[in-house]
């Protein structure tokens, strides 16, 4: 069984930039200014896959995990 690679809301928002931190992404998801796939999204730990669109902060991501090289001990999870 291959596991499908995933990565939290908040995590994403910090490693792709648009915000400077975790907090700062916590307080942008929880007042609901962020939106997964054109839905707002206000939890924190929302698990994205690869295709996913994230808007905020008038920009608009998509998961792409070719982007980051994965832990040596962590091949197919970003968590």
């Amino acid at each position: 069984m291959t596991d499908t690679p995933t990565i939290k809301l908040d995590q994403f928002l910090k490693l792709s930039g648009l915000v400077p931190t975790g907090g700062h992404a916590k307080l942008l998801i929880q007042s609901g200014e962020v939106k997964v796939n054109g839905k707002v999204e206000t939890q924190r730990g929302r698990k994205l896959v690869q295709g996913d669109r994230v808007s905020a902060l008038g920009e608009t991501l998509m998961v792409d995990f070719s982007q980051w090289a994965a832990p040596a001990d962590q091949t197919d999870n970003f968590q």
